[in-house]
């Protein structure tokens, strides 16, 4: 029987940790010239006067103009990364900028983005500059055609909680009895050439909600088998398309498309970095060069792989912490972030602040656009910890201006998944005096329906 201890000292080959170095660095890369290039570094972090922070995490801000120098550092750091030079400093670095970058608005929270920071956390414990890269070339005493095998598969574990836990997450009465959120969002896309008018229609609706719960649930096991695998990965390929050309979901179709070849063999790696051995070298060289064929001690070491399987427990405990809250968790969101639940929700809110001066009883309303961009807005309208920090930024600025301890009280209505809009926020309670915790936040009007399933 294969014990844990006997599966740490597993080898495989090297090159599909290479690979995936060089191909993820490479997506970093690129998807950060992108973002820089659409302007959004000024739009989403420099622009707006207030930001959202997550709870623990609010001395983390954009830094003014210097906030491009976090993204230079980030866009440098992937490509390190890539080329596999000074590839620890540069994992290192890259998690740290790009984690940064994600910490400074919860605005713009994807679940990709917290993929992207959990794979290049682990990336600082994988030898993946052991076999083709400039670090290896540099130094031979870390040069290695094989790796132990946890160091691939551990990336294999992270794809598959994505995948799997999605799926679990759509095992839900609004996804599957209701056909909710699809039913609305692909309605928004009947202008579409071909599939268009298909995509008005309520069974199709239905089609895409099942397909989407199968594929999710059970792709990883088709890319697992040899003999299903590249089955699966034209599947991997076909859905993530036509997600892409659906819903505005950046790149996370290509991170996931590309990532999923991390399930093909060692031998197609060794191809694909051969091909890319080839372009690089101007076609003069066919063949990859040759690599000691040790093992770092280091990276061999099962004190790193206990850690890195302490790390997937973790993230696999994590997505059920809203088991720990009471109520509906698409109405509280307490628990729903970092827990893979992909696109579920079709969520519109409204709020209006009142602000109260605690002495004379002075009352203002709060026109919201004047402190929020309106993507904040938006955002901010349905989610409760959203209202909450705004809360108590209302109070500080009403306070800097004189007023006597203001109180922050906030009407709220919500729609969720084609529902009627609902009270939200209970009227009464002074947010100011509110604070965000790990608690329930019992100011949270209940949900007057049921949502069945996990």
């Amino acid at each position: 029987m294969l014990t844990f201890r006997s599966y740490l000292n597993l080898k495989t080959d090297a090159a599909s940790l290479a690979f995936f170095r060089v191909a993820f660095g490479l997506m970093m890369f690129f998807s950060i010239i992108r973002f820089a290039g659409n302007g959004w570094i000024d739009k989403f972090y420099i622009a707006p006067a207030f930001h959202f922070t997550y709870f623990g995490f609010g001395w983390v801000k954009p830094l003014g103009i210097y906030t491009y120098g976090i993204f230079i550092i980030c866009a440098l750091s992937a490509l390190m990364v890539a080329l596999g030079y000074r590839y620890r400093l540069g994992s290192i670095l890259f998690f740290l900028s790009f984690t940064y970058i994600e910490l400074m608005d919860k605005t713009t929270y994807l679940n990709h983005y917290y993929f992207i920071s959990l794979v290049s956390f682990v990336m600082i414990f994988l030898p993946a500059n052991a076999f083709f890269s400039l670090d290896a070339k540099r130094n031979h005493l870390i040069a290695s055609a094989i790796v132990p095998r946890y160091t691939v598969d551990v990336l294999k574990v992270l794809l598959a909680i994505v995948y799997f836990y999605a799926g679990l997450a759509k095992l839900n009465t609004d996804w599957l009895i209701n056909a909710m959120p699809l039913k609305i969002w692909l309605t928004g896309n009947t202008h579409l050439p071909l599939i268009g008018p298909w995509l008005g229609k309520q069974w199709v609706a239905y089609a895409f909600s099942y397909i989407g719960a199968v594929y999710d649930l059970f792709i990883v096991f088709l890319l697992l088998n040899r003999r299903t695998r590249l089955f699966g990965f034209v599947l991997v390929v076909v859905f993530h398309s036509l997600t892409r050309i659906l819903f505005p979901i950046g790149v996370f179709p290509l991170v996931m498309i590309v990532s999923s070849l991390i399930f093909f063999s060692p031998q197609f790696h060794r191809r694909a970095l051969g091909v890319v051995y080839s372009i690089i070298t101007f076609g003069k060289k066919k063949a990859l060069p040759a690599s000691i064929v040790t093992v770092n001690k280091y990276f061999a070491s099962e004190g790193i792989g206990y850690f890195l399987a302490i790390f997937i427990a973790i993230q696999l405990i994590l997505p059920f912490r809203y088991l720990l809250y009471p109520g509906e968790l698409f109405w509280t969101e307490e628990g729903f972030r970092f827990s893979w639940r992909v696109m579920l929700m079709e969520k519109v809110g409204y709020v209006q602040f009142r602000i109260v001066d605690s002495k004379t009883g002075a009352t203002a309303y709060i026109n919201n656009r004047d402190y929020l961009t309106a993507f904040q807005e938006k955002q901010m309208s349905f989610q409760p910890d959203f209202i909450l920090e705004y809360a108590h930024y209302l109070h500080d600025t009403f306070k800097a201006k004189g007023m006597a301890d203001p109180q922050v009280y906030a009407e709220s209505y919500v729609a969720l998944n084609g529902r009627l809009n609902a009270p939200y926020i209970n009227p009464n309670v002074n947010l100011a005096k509110e604070h965000e915790s790990f608690a329930h936040k019992t100011w949270i009007l209940p949900f007057k329906d049921t949502i069945g399933g996990l």
